[in-house]
């Protein structure tokens, strides 16, 4: 059994374990349906949901490593549901076709001042 941090870690869902504690407290980590801690022991045949937005997986625990390996090695130790891979990769297609956004460059002085004002509610005309 391994710590649910560290196989996060590990399988490199995230860079860093502090990063996968964050995620874990934040509540972006549930292993098989409930809210866990970084200390939840992980095994074999668990189910986790991992919510990165805008993406979310679905993966159930094939293998268990203390350590973190290639990335190779880190995709032999889970598998995605065939559910999550296809809402992940539609996600994907529709974020492709949507328009990039448009910059116009530096905001005016009058234009950043109607957003502040429209920021903070303050509407003097």
């Amino acid at each position: 059994m391994t710590r649910l941090d560290k196989f996060l870690w590990a399988a490199r869902f995230f860079k860093t374990r502090a990063l996968s504690v964050a995620a874990i407290e934040a509540g972006r980590v549930s292993v098989n349906g409930e809210r866990a801690k970084p200390a939840k022991a992980v095994k074999p045949g668990d189910a986790l949901l991992i919510r990165r937005p805008p993406f979310e997986q679905a993966v159930i625990v094939r293998a268990l490593s203390e350590q973190r390996g290639s990335a190779a090695i880190a995709a032999t130790l889970y598998e995605e549901t065939a559910e999550s891979k296809a809402r992940r990769e539609a996600l994907v297609a529709e974020l492709r076709a949507a328009p990039a956004p448009v910059f116009t460059g530096r905001p005016t002085k009058k234009s950043r001042r109607d957003y502040e004002k429209w920021l903070h509610g303050q509407d003097d005309e």
